[in-house]
């Protein structure tokens, strides 16, 4: 328990706390403008996924908007459930799916698992998103979220822009792509803690006084379920 305060200590104190917010803040405005600076590079490959009306290029995704969000879902071609913390960031999805459109912006999740998977997966958790299967591409490869074996086994993979941070065949993260005409541009990618802001659950729990409480756990999220899984 922290310490009880009568209301002027309290209030002294949220005061010296909304200082440290409004830097905090100011300090993330800044980042989101250098963000939206960064130069854009051409992307050459003409992707082609598999979505419910049947194949679709990466232009397609973009769905007559001229800016595109891609979520990296985790999602192997073997598994039978996509991963549980990338689920728990989909919770989150639907809602800001409308919004983003009248924005001018498209948004799509992307996994390497078969089509009939990721749908069956979808309906499971009662999602609406756009999702597309990318296992006949090179798509999550060339986007640093997919791992061959025999790489990951010799170091040679990068994650996070860290070289030998693929440890595993599969891993999260959002990429951002713009369209100009008939040539599609990728303009950021982020990855690990860099998907914080977008988990609308964790943002709420770092305002409640025992925050994320994740200290004592043998791993991060180790208390987290498919949103039909809590007991």
């Amino acid at each position: 328990m922290s310490k009880i305060a009568d209301d002027r200590e309290w209030l002294d104190a949220r005061l010296g706390l909304l200082a440290a917010e409004k830097s905090l803040q100011k300090a993330r405005d800044q980042v989101a403008a250098e963000r939206r600076a960064l130069p854009w590079r051409p992307v050459t490959e003409d992707y082609r996924f598999e979505g419910e009306d049947g194949p679709v290029t990466l232009s397609d995704l973009f769905d007559g908007r001229s800016q595109l969000v891609v979520y990296h879902f985790m999602f192997h071609p073997d598994w039978d459930e996509g991963c549980k913390s990338c689920s728990f960031w989909a919770d989150s999805f639907d809602g800001a799916h409308v919004h983003l459109r009248a924005r001018d912006v498209n948004f799509v999740a992307v996994s390497r698992a078969p089509l009939a998977k990721l749908l069956a997966y979808r309906d499971r958790l009662g999602w609406r998103f756009p999702w597309v299967s990318s296992g006949g591409n090179r798509f999550n490869y060339d986007f640093n979220v997919s791992f061959e074996p025999e790489r990951i086994e010799s170091g040679e993979t990068v994650y996070n822009y860290e070289a030998g941070g693929g440890t595993i065949e599969e891993l999260p993260g959002i990429s951002v792509f713009a369209r100009d005409g008939g040539r599609v541009f990728h303009t950021y990618s982020t990855y690990s803690r860099g998907l914080d802001p977008f988990n609308v659950t964790y943002q709420f729990l770092d305002i409640v006084p025992a925050g994320r409480n994740e200290d004592g756990l043998s791993y991060t999220m180790e208390w987290l379920c498919r949103r039909d899984d809590y007991t």
